[in-house]
């Protein structure tokens, strides 16, 4: 029998990058996972970490986010936090916003079976049409998110992979709770 939405657990997740360059994606140099259960978020499994990576941080991503070379240092490689995300994100559905970019960086897992998936742009898309912004900070400002946020992570800012993967969390509980669906089959998402 399928759960409803409210029964099910989900793991936020979002990737801050080194930018973009010239003939070359971006790399992940952070990682933060947010988990919710019944529709609450768990404040003590939330988790972020910088991820070393061969190449520099870019100007542009640094005036974005803020991390430089120096903070990832002496931060573990991606590949070696298996452990960690899988225990993380194994068994619930994953969240995220334009899930375009975090799927790609878990492709270093091959074959990780994580999901199923909810994009939380995506969904904004459809169910609050006509917004003249879809971004992640603009979305959260609007709904009223970021004092919960903030509330929930003391040091929450914009840009930083805990504090999207948090944001991520509340918008979609948020979206669920405006089309009044927490108590519907968690097929409804799906769709």
């Amino acid at each position: 029998m399928a759960r409803t939405i409210r029964e099910i657990s989900f793991a936020a997740l979002d990737f801050e990058s080194a930018g973009e360059r010239p003939n070359e994606a971006g790399i992940p140099i952070q990682i933060g996972i947010a988990s919710m259960q019944d529709l609450s978020p768990l404040p003590d499994t939330f988790y972020r970490s910088y991820l070393r990576t061969a190449r520099s941080v870019t100007w542009s991503a640094q005036q974005i986010h803020g991390i430089t070379d120096v903070d990832l240092k002496d931060a573990p490689e991606l590949l070696s936090l298996w452990p960690e995300i899988k225990g993380r994100l194994e068994g619930r559905y994953i969240v995220a916003h334009g899930a375009g970019t975090e799927k790609r960086y878990l492709r270093a897992f091959p074959m990780h079976g994580f999901g199923p998936w909810i994009d939380t742009l995506t969904l904004s898309r459809k169910i609050l049409p006509g917004r003249p912004s879809y971004a992640l900070s603009d979305l959260a400002r609007e709904l009223s998110l970021e004092v919960e946020a903030r509330t929930l992570l003391a040091d929450f800012r914009w840009h930083e992979a805990l504090s999207d993967a948090l944001a991520t969390l509340l918008l979609l509980r948020k979206l669920i709770e405006l089309s009044g669906i927490p108590d519907h089959s968690e097929e409804v998402l799906l769709q």
